[in-house]
C-alpha cells in the first residue's frame, strides 16, 4: 500500500512504515503530528485512487522524528578579466517524518 503525496511544492512516494526526508515544516518540532491533505494518489494493492489533483477526504497522518540540515552545495560565481571570484554555500534544512500508517 503507497500514497503519493505533495508537500513543499515536491512530490513524495510514501509507505507504510517508511521514513521520508522533505522540507522543513515551520512552527513543527521533534515529536509533533505532521497530517498530509494533498494526496494525489491512492493504491492498496487491488485499486487505485487518482485524484483531480488531489483526493477528497483522503489524509495521511506522520511523526517528525529529526530535524537537520542537508549536504553543503557550494555556488560559485566568476567574471573572466575583471578579477572577480565569490564562493558561497548552502544548506538546506529538511526532516524527517515516520509514516506508520497510510
Amino acid at each position: 500500500m503507497f500514497a503519493v503525496v505533495e508537500t513543499g511544492g515536491k512530490q513524495y512516494r510514501v509507505t507504510e512504515g517508511g521514513v521520508l526526508c522533505i522540507e522543513k515544516i515551520p512552527g513543527k518540532a521533534v515529536g509533533d503530528a505532521v497530517v498530509f491533505d494533498k494526496v494525489l494518489l491512492l493504491d492498496d494493492g487491488t485499486t487505485t485512487k487518482v485524484g483531480t489533483p488531489y483526493l477528497e477526504g483522503v489524509t495521511i497522518e506522520a511523526k517528525l522524528i529529526e530535524e537537520g540540515k542537508g549536504k553543503k552545495l557550494h555556488i560559485q560565481k566568476f567574471k573572466s578579466k575583471s578579477r572577480y571570484k565569490r564562493r558561497l554555500g548552502h544548506r538546506q534544512p529538511y526532516v524527517k517524518v515516520a509514516v506508520p500508517k497510510v
